[in-house]
């Protein structure tokens, strides 16, 4: 692998967050449209059921002729938190960062602080770096140390049917319709997936999992 520091400029880098604990595609004003705005966390045992699978979803919204131009933003880190002690701290994180058209991944690692500053975990001795996929083209996965890694545009994966949500919240409407239409049908997002063995965060326990976008 390159040298990371090298390819960072940074040595450690302290930076702030946002985070969201649902989904929101709409409705967060300090991120809303921006760069570090996470649409979508979803995490799942993998086809291989020995790994864990982690998803990031930012950026939401874009439309198809936007997608070609959008692109993951330097300045903003994706972090993974893993609990596996259950007091709702971090113990293991997985940390992303985009630079010249790549995406890097370091950890699973015990970050050097918690909460809601970070340092950029350079030192750390697993993690790997993916080519960015480009829009309309096949899917790019690297591999290392067992751990899977993709980052480009995909296709947003939520289904929420907004005016009739709008509608039931509004009181003219009781339900949803079956079948509902998809508000973000053909709005895409910018996607970041790493595939972890379960060995290397925590064996076969319960963890908590939530995700943050950290800006500088």
């Amino acid at each position: 692998m390159k040298n990371l520091k090298t390819v960072l400029g940074v040595g450690v880098l302290a930076i702030a967050s946002f985070f969201v604990i649902a989904a929101d595609h709409i409705d967060a004003p300090a991120v809303s449209g921006g760069t570090s705005d996470i649409t979508d966390f979803y995490a799942f045992q993998g086809e291989d059921t020995d790994n864990l699978v982690f998803v990031a979803n930012i950026q939401g919204l874009i439309s198809p002729a936007n997608t070609a131009n959008a692109s993951f933003d330097e300045n903003v880190l994706v972090e993974f938190n893993i609990d596996n002690t259950g007091d709702n701290v971090e113990d293991l994180v997985i940390q992303a960062i985009a630079r010249d058209g790549q995406m890097y991944f370091f950890g699973p690692i015990a970050p050097s602080q918690t909460g809601l500053n970070s340092t950029i975990e350079t030192n750390a001795t697993v993690g790997g770096v993916v080519d960015i996929t480009a829009y309309g083209s096949s899917a790019t996965i690297a591999t290392n140390n067992g751990m899977s890694f993709f980052a480009g545009p995909r296709d947003d994966p939520f289904f929420m049917d907004f005016a009739q949500y709008s509608a039931i919240i509004g009181g003219t409407a009781t339900g949803f319709n079956d079948p509902g239409a998809d508000t973000f049908a053909g709005s895409n997002v910018m996607s970041i997936v790493v595939e972890v063995p379960k060995s290397m965060i925590g064996g076969s326990g319960t963890i908590n999992t939530w995700v943050e976008s950290k800006t500088k």
